[in-house]
């Protein structure tokens, strides 16, 4: 939205205010503002996205100061709900015990552009798409720029369930932001369902958008829509997938969850108990986005296999996308390609990449082959550590070569490395870092050979690697001869000379020697370089 589109439709909404709250707002300080607040008896607030909270005076709202806004919007429906026409921002009131008006919370409405550019390629496979989060982390600003990107980029027929006339705006006119999307306006909430069902019935979309799906039969709805073709978009209540499996009211929008009894050799094979839960039928939605915040979004891109996973127990990992960077289409022009014989190896390939070999449930650690889901694997692996020891990692990553860097952030990670015996402590971090969907690897002791254990499960670095593991080892040994003669030092020897290394394992040894509060020096030239170690500080003695 330009600025001059976002400052007349603020104009719009501050016409309907008072004079006392009208002039402390000025256009400089609403960039970031999600919503004006004015309860009776208290001061005007302005809440701003990031949680501050700003207050319009020192003037207290008066029940003349309600009435002087409800008597310039429309009225409210059942669910206490109103809006200014030809804009997106929505009035929605308090009512007390008798139904009086006591409360307004005026959600000023914006369209931003750009929030599904990291997300325009899974928009155009043609998929049906759920996406869950929070309140207020952007989901129906997603919607609203889909049914505007399938409408005219993709010049399908797409028709907005609107409840709230939050998606595109009060009036019998639909904001532009909506594009050619055609709009459906639902009187009352109760009747989303029949609405829903009406507009397949009676306008023959090939995309429906809803918002807030939150009831059984809205849930059963979506599921007739999509069994009859037609792509859908939609947001629910819920903030990421596994809460949405665990609510019975909701559940049949990703398949449903029934519990089944195993035999006793299916149960001994998986490892289980005889009775588990697993999903009962194919998910209504193809897709399911996780908003963990407004430029981070988690996708599964596979509904049924991450349910399935999920209900099994096993680790699963979304593929996390960054709203400002961005992604390779997978679109193609596949529907239209009929393809040739220099196509066969390509498909072949394809379909290798797609047939995953049965898991034996022994091996289903956290370094799990679930990497397919992982979007940054080529970058370098942030790492985020807790109770664990910095200085080790660093030289473990230094010492192997690795494509790692560790990371003070928790939100720009994507491993996490904690002390085992430091779990209980640390229950607040890692379950922040639960919530941003980062495998956590558990070390037992701060050794260096436990934490490059650890950081080669967790980088997936395997044994396949020649030259790595070749230079793993002539380290190891290195630093073994560099700790026996450390030990002969302690134990009287006035010097120890080494054999010769190369400068990147010296600078190791070194190091390892001054540890134990003793001197080393580099001695010898060309190929048979290598380390004196001595009692003291002092060479020259």
């Amino acid at each position: 939205m330009t600025s001059l589109q976002f400052q007349n439709d603020l104009d719009r909404l501050t016409e309907v205010l008072p004079d006392k709250v009208r002039k402390h707002i000025t256009y400089e300080k609403m960039d970031d503002v999600i919503e004006i607040v004015l309860d009776i008896g208290r001061t005007p607030e302005i809440r701003h996205a990031g949680g501050k909270i700003e207050y319009l005076g020192d003037e207290f709202v008066t029940e003349d100061d309600i009435n002087y806004i409800t008597s310039r919007i429309q009225e409210f429906t059942s669910d206490n709900r109103s809006g200014i026409p030809g804009t997106l921002h929505r009035i929605s009131a308090i009512r007390n015990r008798q139904g009086k008006i006591i409360g307004l919370t005026c959600r000023i409405g914006r369209v931003v552009t750009g929030t599904i550019a990291c997300i325009k390629d899974i928009c155009m496979m043609n998929k049906s798409i759920l996406f869950l989060g929070r309140p207020g982390v952007g989901k129906t600003t997603k919607l609203r720029e889909i049914s505007r990107l399938v409408a005219d980029e993709l010049g399908k027929r797409v028709v907005i369930v609107d409840t709230s006339n939050e998606i595109a705006g009060d009036g019998d006119t639909p904001h532009p932001a909506i594009g050619h999307a055609r709009r459906m306006q639902v009187t009352q909430p109760e009747f989303q369902k029949d609405i829903m069902i009406e507009a397949v019935e009676n306008h023959t979309p090939e995309v429906i958008v809803v918002d807030e799906i939150g009831t059984e039969a809205e849930a059963q709805a979506a599921r007739t829509i999509a069994e009859r073709g037609v792509m859908l978009i939609a947001t629910a209540h819920g903030n990421s997938l596994e809460n949405l499996i665990k609510n019975p009211t909701l559940s049949d929008l990703v398949g449903g969850i029934q519990s089944v009894t195993l035999g006793d050799d299916e149960a001994k094979r998986r490892a289980s108990q005889k009775t588990v839960l697993e999903r009962e039928k194919q998910p209504t939605f193809d897709v399911v986005i996780e908003i963990l915040d407004r430029n981070t979004l988690a996708v599964y891109k596979n509904t049924a296999e991450a349910v399935d996973y999920i209900l099994r127990g096993w680790p699963i990992r979304p593929e996390i996308r960054k709203v400002d960077k961005t992604y390779d289409t997978e679109v193609t022009a596949q529907d239209n390609h009929e393809p040739t014989i220099s196509d066969i190896p390509k498909e072949i390939n394809k379909l290798e990449q797609k047939i995953q070999p049965e898991h034996n449930t022994d091996s289903l650690k956290f370094s799990f082959s679930r990497q397919k889901y992982v979007e940054e694997v080529k970058g370098i692996k942030k790492i985020y550590l807790y109770a664990v020891s910095r200085t080790i990692v660093e030289k473990v990553i230094e010492r192997l070569d690795l494509n790692a860097e560790i990371t003070r952030n928790l939100e720009d990670a994507d491993i996490v490395i904690a002390h085992k015996n430091f779990i209980k402590g640390g229950a607040k971090v890692l379950s922040t870092a639960n919530d941003y969907r980062l495998q956590i690897f558990y070390v037992k002791t701060n050794s260096m050979a436990q934490i490059q254990k650890v950081l080669k499960e967790a980088l997936q670095i395997t044994e396949a690697s020649e030259t790595l593991c070749g230079y793993y080892d002539d380290a190891e040994r290195a630093l073994d001869e560099a700790k026996a003669a450390i030990n002969k030092i302690l134990a009287g020897a006035e010097h120890v000379e080494l054999t010769p290394q190369n400068q990147h394992i010296r600078k190791l040894q070194h190091e390892l020697v001054e540890q134990h509060n003793l001197s080393s020096k580099s001695v010898g030239e060309g190929s048979n370089r290598h380390l004196r170690i001595v009692g003291g500080k002092d060479f020259n003695n």
